[in-house]
């Protein structure tokens, strides 16, 4: 990591606030130093807000015009295009042309980092406080959690990377750190993830705070990818992910939504089947995703941009069941809307375009779009068990047949049943593919399965072998992304990932 960015981090650290309505409260810390600060329990639940606060880079605008660093995961799928042609990170991820010096990269690199140095921070000064000791242990378990977090991202993005558990200075050894084999940064997931497991934190959260549902769902998650590439543990980490699942599916903390639309009330948040999200605020903190995603200037909403950033390839649209409620008008996608000037016309808009993240609010009224953005629902976990339920007995049981069917009711399709090991299996990853579609789970999924979902014959292609409908190949490379090339110019002990 930058020099300059360890210096700021701690000055980041203590200006940031969490945008969520439930601890907003700013105080002027100006004046403080990392030497000074630590005196008293707000100032330890302030330096908690500020690593949540940098979670917002995940889907806040990018470097260029048309670009947030959460399509980085989404273009290399071949499921997306776009309508900015000058977007040159989000065209040459999307043709398979990209390098290292990609602005995402450096993106996704940079702010996990900071979160991961805000975390060490927290976790290395909050337990000398005199303060409850309840409270003490809670904001820990959070601080835990939310290193374990940017690590997970980080690990299965990059691969090999600087393990860094500790406050960084100047005369740190982790100052110009070497990449750590990623089997012992997955070690260190765990371990932080176990620790927030224990920290007495609440079963669920409405705040938009961790909770131990999130420890657990996510611990479920990570179970699954140990067993899959890169590190193919296999069985026994099916077996963890099964275990891990079931025990937040049968405390019943979660509960689908009955409809879809649910997913896009603001009233919902925190709630229902969301796990873990992303806060946002009206006044406070919001995100450009919206206007992102509206069709290029068809003049359906109130914002000044409508971008036309990721708009859905329509091969992909066509793989799904014609009878599947999901792809209905105005569930996860859209073709047509009111005119904003003229409310009685419909606009088309010749392609299919992302409703998921559709703030009816700020469209047409306010244009301060404050819609959470979801990092984990229940629909997740139920896949993960199904599918680890699925590789650890040899073959789905009737409760594996059932979390992946609850999903399926939802979209209208009929029950699964009487399937083999292999088909069983290639139905969750089509369920994963259609339930969680530009959710940052695709890319995560076909990293971990080596295996790429092909549109048109509905069958599963080997990742170094599928070829996009639009031309571009898939090769090793892409089962990884580059360490950014800056970093690596500023840092001597740091190489470069195969084929980039």
């Amino acid at each position: 990591m930058k020099k300059i960015l360890i210096k700021l981090s701690f000055i980041i650290m203590l200006n940031l606030v969490f945008g969520c309505s439930n601890f907003l409260d700013e105080e002027n810390l100006s004046n403080y130093t990392q030497d000074n600060y630590f005196k008293e329990s707000s100032h330890a639940e302030a330096s908690i807000n500020a690593i949540y606060s940098t979670l917002r880079f995940v889907n806040g605008g990018g470097d260029f015009y048309g670009e947030s660093p959460f399509m980085m995961l989404e273009f290399p799928t071949g499921l997306a295009n776009t309508e900015v042609g000058q977007s040159q990170n989000n065209n040459t991820l999307r043709t398979l042309t990209a390098d290292a010096d990609n602005s995402y990269v450096y993106n996704w690199w940079r702010n996990s980092y900071l979160g991961i140095s805000n975390a060490n921070l927290s976790i290395a000064r909050i337990p000398e406080l005199e303060m409850d000791e309840k409270l003490k242990l809670k904001l820990l378990g959070e601080a835990y959690f939310l290193r374990a977090f940017y690590y997970y991202n980080l690990v299965r993005i990059f691969g090999d990377i600087p393990l860094i558990i500790n406050p960084v200075d100047a005369n740190s050894t982790d100052l110009y750190p070497k990449r750590t084999d990623q089997k012992l940064v997955y070690e260190q997931i765990i371990s932080d993830l176990i620790v927030a497991e224990k920290s007495g934190l609440p079963e669920t959260s409405s705040t938009g705070r961790v909770s131990l549902g999130a420890v657990k769902s996510f611990l479920s998650s990570v179970y699954l990818t140990m067993a899959g590439y890169p590190l193919n543990l296999g069985k026994p980490y099916y077996t963890l992910a099964a275990q891990k699942s079931k025990e937040v599916l049968d405390k019943n903390w979660y509960q689908l939504f009955a409809n879809y639309k649910d997913l896009r009330n603001k009233s919902n948040e925190n709630k229902g089947e969301f796990i873990f999200q992303n806060q946002y605020y009206t006044g406070i903190a919001t995100t450009p995703i919206t206007s992102l995603l509206l069709p290029r200037y068809r003049r359906i909403s109130k914002f000044t941009e409508e971008v036309g950033a990721l708009f859905v390839n329509q091969n992909f649209i066509n793989s799904y069941d014609k009878n599947d409620e999901r792809i209905k008008e105005q569930q996860y996608f859209f073709t047509e809307y009111p005119s904003i000037s003229a409310p009685s016309e419909q606009v088309k808009f010749g392609g299919t375009y992302i409703f998921k993240y559709f703030d009816e609010e700020a469209a047409l009224n306010t244009v301060q779009n404050d819609l959470n953005w979801t990092f984990m629902r229940l629909p997740e976990v139920l896949l993960i068990y199904a599918e680890a339920i699925n590789e650890s007995l040899g073959g789905p049981n009737a409760t594996a047949y059932e979390a992946v069917n609850k999903i399926r009711r939802r979209a209208k399709l009929p029950d699964l049943n009487s399937l083999s090991q292999e088909e069983f299996r290639e139905e969750v990853w089509k369920e994963n593919y259609y339930e969680l579609c530009f959710e940052n789970k695709t890319w995560f999924t076909m990293a971990r399965t080596r295996k790429v979902f092909n549109t048109t014959n509905k069958k599963f292609d080997n990742f170094d072998s599928h070829t996009f409908t639009y031309g571009p190949k898939l090769s090793s490379k892409y089962l990884l992304f580059p360490i950014p090339q800056r970093e690596i110019n500023n840092n001597k002990l740091l190489t470069q990932n195969p084929g980039w």
